[in-house]
């Protein structure tokens, strides 16, 4: 048996995080319209907030 460097045998909560965030693509996957789930719907599942860089997007005046 091979064990998890650093583990207290307690769940790896990083590990809980990912299979949560499977969890609720899968369920936006099984209920799409489309055949594919587009990058734009994944990142909104997955609740990614992209930042601006400075400059990028922003009118400059």
């Amino acid at each position: 048996m091979v064990s998890r460097r650093g583990s207290s045998g307690g769940p790896d909560p990083v590990a809980l995080i990912e299979i949560d965030l499977y969890g609720e693509l899968m369920i936006a996957a099984s209920s799409a319209q489309e055949e594919r789930l587009s990058p734009d719907r994944i990142d909104e599942v997955l609740r990614v907030v992209r930042l601006r860089r400075s400059g990028e997007g922003a009118a400059e005046g």
